[in-house]
């Protein structure tokens, strides 16, 4: 077998990979921009007033975008503190065979189908919310976020366990040496040489949820309103284009318009990676010096 095949194999499928994701970008662009013509930048960004079946259509995304952002900032406030606990657990604490089980269950658990979780906020902790706290519905901001904070924690989890690994035993031991408690060892040393790998984590986690579709379709409540409780229904980008482009006549205003509020999603993501990969780069400077 000539050696050169698996070379051409891994470089036709990542040419392959880059070829369809530049198609897809450019296909989002085609059909997102000309909603310009419909509708200024600033207003398709800073109008409160989402209407889009209305005659002329109101397209302000500025509740979508708020919807989006507060969903994934709530459920990355529930979720991060709660995945570096556990990481810090497995990777400090937990003794080695306790994390051999416990390690590969949590990245199973990051596999787990988000429609799953959807339904369990629509029929067990949406009825839970609206009688616990006399709501008019459960599915609201709060249901939606505390699921996807439940969905993000396997994957945040994982790959800051594997960041407090990656710190060289040598630190854990010169500190020790110095009489440092377990406690000590990891606030003053194992913390602050895994920070950048930590902060890494969390950007994918909120990457993830941000782009996350069918956990706030069942859950969010599908308003497109600004909350101004976390038990007020929202709507964020993803769900708005779930809901609204299989009913959309092709090449309308509104048409364009969701793919334009494709476009804001791929920019934000695109935003949150380089600064993650940014984090990631510092690191490395870090421990090169």
């Amino acid at each position: 077998m000539d050696e050169r095949i698996p070379g051409w194999l891994i470089t036709l499928t990542a040419s392959l990979s880059l070829f369809i994701m530049v198609f897809l970008i450019y296909f989002l662009v085609q059909e997102g921009i000309p909603t310009l013509r419909e509708v200024s930048l600033k207003e398709l960004l800073l109008n409160f007033d989402w209407y889009p079946t209305e005659e002329p259509p109101a397209l302000g995304m500025a509740p979508l975008i708020v919807g989006s952002m507060t969903v994934t900032l709530l459920s990355a406030v529930m979720a991060v503190p709660f995945s570096f606990l556990i990481a810090i657990f497995l990777s400090e604490v937990a003794p080695s065979w306790f994390r051999e089980i416990l390690k590969p269950a949590l990245e199973l658990l990051g596999f787990l189908p988000s429609i799953v979780l959807g339904f369990l906020g629509m029929v067990v902790l949406a009825p839970w919310l609206q009688e616990r706290f006399d709501l008019l519905s459960g599915l609201n901001l709060f249901n939606a976020s505390l699921l996807m904070g439940a969905m993000i924690v396997p994957i945040v989890a994982s790959l800051a366990e594997e960041s407090l690994q990656a710190v060289p035993r040598e630190l854990r031991d010169a500190c020790y040496a110095l009489g440092s408690t377990r406690w000590e060892t990891i606030r003053k040393v194992v913390l602050p040489a895994a920070l950048p790998g930590l902060l890494s984590a969390s950007l994918l986690g909120i990457m993830r949820a941000l782009g996350e579709t069918m956990v706030v379709l069942m859950a969010a409540g599908g308003a497109a309103l600004v909350p101004i409780s976390i038990f007020d229904p929202v709507r964020p980008l993803t769900s708005a284009i779930a809901a609204e482009m299989g009913e959309t006549p092709v090449g309308s205003a509104h048409y364009h318009a969701l793919f334009f509020a494709g476009l804001l999603l791929l920019a934000m993501t695109l935003g949150i990676n380089l600064v993650s990969m940014w984090i990631e780069k510092k690191g490395k400077e870090r421990w090169m010096a």
